[in-house]
């Protein structure tokens, strides 16, 4: 059964980091894309980063909102993908989804990031 929880969120000042981790079940997240979007409130659900595959080189994509200042990366042996976010803005205020799709498109829960002073 695949199952993806995503952790790390909280309350950060403007100019702040966070650490974001989406721990996956049921499969091995280096043998597919997981991506990683948000939606704040009122707003569509937005990619921000994706991690292809082993097999497909580890390849990393960006939205140009969050380009240079966020950064994926996976840990094959904790079976984890996470999101370094850096210079957090208060419009990086949202839930936080990863996303993964393997026949289906599963989702994680969420974690709910804000950014203010």
């Amino acid at each position: 059964q695949v199952q993806l929880v995503e952790s790390g969120g909280g309350l950060v000042q403007p100019g702040g980091s966070l650490r974001l981790s989406c721990a996956a079940s049921g499969f091995a997240v280096k043998n597919y894309r997981v991506m990683w979007y948000r939606q704040a409130p009122g707003k569509e659900r937005e990619f921000l980063a994706g991690i292809s595959s082993a097999s497909a080189a580890s390849i990393t994509n960006y939205a140009d909102t969050v380009k240079g200042r966020f950064t994926i990366s996976r840990d094959d042996a904790k079976n984890t993908v996470n999101l370094q976010m850096n210079s957090l803005k208060p419009d990086d205020t949202a839930v936080y989804y990863c996303k993964v799709i393997r026949g289906n498109i599963y989702w994680g829960q969420g974690t709910q990031v804000t950014v203010s002073s």
